[in-house]
């Protein structure tokens, strides 16, 4: 089984040697190690060039953002799998190995993650029940907040052939739109065994920088209100939209932006009459 690892990254260049050499210490190794480096601007592309040939370099002419690079990544790979690493992110040793047996003794499942460490601002925290990783059917469970870490999954190319890859549209929550879109289709393997460490609280995160991350989940929840679903995952979308619209509602009026309040009060009348009439 071989596995490709695509690591996107922007500006880490006090980070990028960390993940990159936690996946050459991996006990299987990855068949190849793809980096795209997304237009950095710092001292990035020198650290990459230290690891010629180790790793394959792809660098975007400007800056494309996480989904362009990902994307681009799962392109370059030449396996049928792929693992994805963020550029802030590192592996256990035995990451690949574990999730390589894992799918060698469920030949039926297509993507599988793994559980995960937290550090934030260099403390190891333990993370809330509500953000507990999951596996089986998880879609309902998908609904209200992202349970999916690119850094714990490896994915089959078949998934992406059907579902698509990241949306480079989302320039915030993209990972949480892709789970939302495989989860009704394709059952989440999960391996309890915490064999990534993931690190936040820095200030170029993405939940740092965008205010209003619900606006972009808004916006995945509502391609899914046209797809086909079972009626207690399709209720419970409907439930979160409704709740959500009124949160960004309620943040942009004390912001002082009253159009973009209006807009999402109304995307939440729209979203409480389809409740209401299909689940009356």
């Amino acid at each position: 089984m071989e596995i490709a690892v695509v690591i996107p990254v922007f500006n880490r260049a006090g980070s990028i040697e960390a993940a990159i050499d936690s996946v050459l210490q991996q006990t299987h190794p990855a068949s190849e190690i793809i980096v795209v480096d997304d237009c950095s601007n710092d001292n990035t592309a020198a650290v990459l060039e230290k690891y010629k040939p180790k790793i394959t370099i792809v660098t975007n002419k400007t800056n494309q953002g996480v989904s362009y690079s990902r994307n681009k990544g799962i392109e370059a790979a030449g396996a049928d799998w792929i693992a994805f690493l963020d550029s802030d992110d590192t592996w256990d040793k035995h990451k690949l190995e574990a999730q390589k047996h894992f799918h060698e003794i469920n030949p039926d499942l297509s993507i599988s993650q793994c559980d995960e460490i937290w550090i934030r601002n260099g403390v190891r925290v333990n993370p809330m029940a509500k953000h507990a990783k999951q596996g089986g059917w998880i879609f309902e469970a998908c609904i209200p907040r992202c349970i999916v870490s690119p850094s714990a999954v490896i994915i089959h190319k078949d998934v992406f052939a059907r579902i698509g890859r990241f949306d480079p549209q989302l320039p915030a929550c993209e990972d949480y739109d892709l789970w939302l879109r495989i989860a009704p289709h394709y059952e989440i393997g999960y391996l309890a065994e915490k064999l990534m460490t993931r690190y936040g609280g820095h200030a170029d995160q993405l939940s740092q920088k965008y205010w209003g991350m619900d606006r972009f989940r808004i916006t995945a929840m509502e391609k899914q209100v046209e797809c086909d679903l079972k009626a207690p995952w399709r209720k419970a979308l409907l439930e979160e939209l409704v709740f959500k619209c009124g949160i960004v509602a309620d943040g942009a009026s004390k912001r002082g932006k009253p159009e973009l309040s209006k807009e999402y009060l109304e995307k939440r009348k729209q979203h409480q009459q389809l409740l209401s009439s299909e689940f009356a």
